[in-house]
């Protein structure tokens, strides 16, 4: 599965999985309780595919962010936690990303990214995005 598939809606903890669409919004499915939800269109909803983490250069995808905190934690779950204290969160996220923008990235935001790695970790769609970096990669060259 992509992060084609993969929602964050406001207000809604984690992630969703986009199951189908209906008349007026869709149907999502939690990736934390696997409930299913009816999402209307007027809702703040987010696809994973296009965010992206400013850097001092340019926006990193959150697909490249993803695959580097994997990267590091040899495809465990993140070594630091959401709760842990702004000054540890940052530490960790220059690590992950050298060049990000400091002044535009919050500690809210690098919250989120490590909880959804954590997420994505767990119901094991990170080794998708390997696969079609692979993908990519191949057809490029």
């Amino acid at each position: 599965m992509s992060l084609d598939t993969v929602l964050s809606i406001s207000g809604k903890p984690g992630l969703y999985k986009l199951i189908t669409q209906t008349r007026g919004g869709f149907v999502a499915e939690s990736l934390i309780d696997s409930k299913r939800i009816s999402v209307n269109a007027r809702q703040n909803v987010s696809v994973l595919s296009e965010i992206a983490i400013y850097t001092l250069t340019e926006e990193v995808p959150l697909k490249q962010v993803f695959l580097n905190i994997k990267k590091k934690e040899n495809g465990a779950l993140a070594s630091v936690k959401p709760k842990d204290s702004k000054d540890k969160l940052e530490e960790y996220f220059f690590d992950v990303l050298p060049d990000y923008d400091e002044d535009r990235v919050y500690a809210s935001d690098i919250k989120k990214v490590i909880q959804w790695y954590n997420l994505l970790q767990k119901h094991d769609m990170l080794d998708q995005l390997e696969e079609t970096e692979e993908q990519e990669t191949s057809e490029e060259e």
